[in-house]
């Protein structure tokens, strides 16, 4: 066990904890305001949902010896076998640890989906959705990527902080669940600007604080490859930021405070999957086509008819599978012998990738549609008409969030 590596850890566990709450300032300050405590709620109730499940039984389904390559088995269930000292994925920290760490990875993908059905969904069916979302589709995508024994770990995807397992994942599931709970009423009609453009930047700030802990901390050691991590998530996400405005201000004739907010996040989600392995001028490059491709992605929403409220499809989806190819094309072993990408003489790697992409979109997407029709069905999805009028904090929750 090594001390410093367990500090290390330690940190970056908390900083990724913080993100959900950000996230819920993102999502909330982007809702009108009578759903800013509801969104809000739902991202902050989720660290709540997953650590229970993540207990009980979530982590020995996601990293538990193998079945079958596609999802562990209960050995690790109310963390039974996991110990303080080091285990199977590190040789230097606590399993305990490591289990902690992966748990706010967990914690944070359903909440990321909730963006895509803000302002219309039930509380009971959400809280539904993200237990049932949770552990039909993160928990087994999960092992393929990461746990040992899983058929994408074994065929040598690389993803080194979760761009398959959360933002492609989360975005596939993400534009299910706009389709099934059909627009907001109103959409393309009434006004729907942001409630709270500066709580947003807050939480795009928070974002990208705790992203380094994501990123950095997923190298599981305070290290060269930790640096690395932390270096190139920097560069992709300010070039996110820049080219994101810099396309809004062609097309649209000025650059905006969100625009900026969804470009570094944009930068941030495409960076994920290769932060580790590849070179921070590569990562430039990813953050530079992300911005421009996020963006792009964003409006074409009104174009195809869709309403994903706060453009995780276009952010997350679009990011996520650009940010796994990518990872394909300029992983190098240069800067981590565990990656070899196109560039460096390796293009399986891109075949790789784009298998674990598809695979993902694929099982998220019927799966998702799956759950959501039954829960829509046994409980109902939506809230009334007279209910999302009047709004979700004061019809699902008693409350109000800005008393002005």
């Amino acid at each position: 066990m090594n001390s410093g590596d367990t500090a290390f850890v330690l940190i970056a566990t908390a900083m990724v904890m913080l993100m959900t709450p950000g996230l819920a300032l993102f999502y909330g300050g982007l809702v009108r305001k009578k759903n800013v405590l509801a969104t809000t709620m739902q991202s902050f109730i989720t660290i709540g949902i997953i650590s229970v499940i993540w207990l009980v039984y979530g982590y020995s389904l996601a990293f538990g010896p193998d079945v079958g390559h596609v999802i562990g088995n209960l050995d690790y269930a109310w963390l039974k076998n996991v110990s303080l000292e080091p285990g199977p994925y590190s040789e230097t920290i606590p399993d305990l640890l490591f289990c902690a760490f992966q748990l706010m990875f967990a914690i944070i993908t359903p909440a990321l989906i909730t963006g895509a059905f803000a302002e219309r969904m039930k509380f009971p069916a959400f809280l539904a959705f993200t237990i049932l979302w949770s552990t039909f589709v993160y928990l087994p995508v999960c092992h393929w990527v990461w746990g040992k024994g899983g058929w994408l770990y074994a065929m040598g995807a690389l993803d080194f902080a979760g761009g398959t397992v959360i933002h492609i994942n989360s975005g596939a599931a993400a534009l299910v669940a706009a389709l099934v709970l059909g627009k907001r009423k109103g959409y393309g009609r009434d006004s729907m600007h942001p409630s709270n453009l500066p709580m947003t930047v807050l939480g795009a700030g928070l974002l990208w604080f705790g992203w380094f802990g994501f990123n950095a901390g997923s190298a599981l050691a305070a290290g060269p490859i930790a640096v690395l991590a932390l270096m190139t998530t920097q560069i992709a996400t300010g070039a996110g930021a820049l080219s994101w405005i810099l396309a809004e201000w062609k097309i649209q004739g000025k650059p905006t405070t969100l625009g900026a907010a969804s470009g570094a996040l944009a930068g941030l989600v495409a960076i994920t999957p290769g932060a580790g392995f590849v070179t921070p001028v590569s990562a430039l490059i990813m953050g530079v086509v992300a911005g421009v491709i996020c963006y792009l992605a964003v409006i074409a929403k009104s174009k195809i008819g869709y309403d994903d409220s706060l453009d995780v499809v276009g952010v997350h989806g679009v990011g996520g599978i650009w940010g796994a190819l990518a990872t394909g094309i300029f992983a190098s072993s240069a800067v981590n012998s565990a990656g070899k990408g196109l560039l460096d003489g390796n293009p399986h790697q891109l075949l790789v990738q784009a298998t674990g992409a598809g695979a993902t979109i694929v099982y998220s997407v019927i799966v998702t549609y799956i759950l959501l029709k039954i829960i829509d069905v046994t409980i109902g999805l939506r809230v009334s008409s007279d209910d999302e009028t009047q709004g979700l904090d004061l019809t699902q929750h008693s409350e109000v969030g800005y008393n002005l």
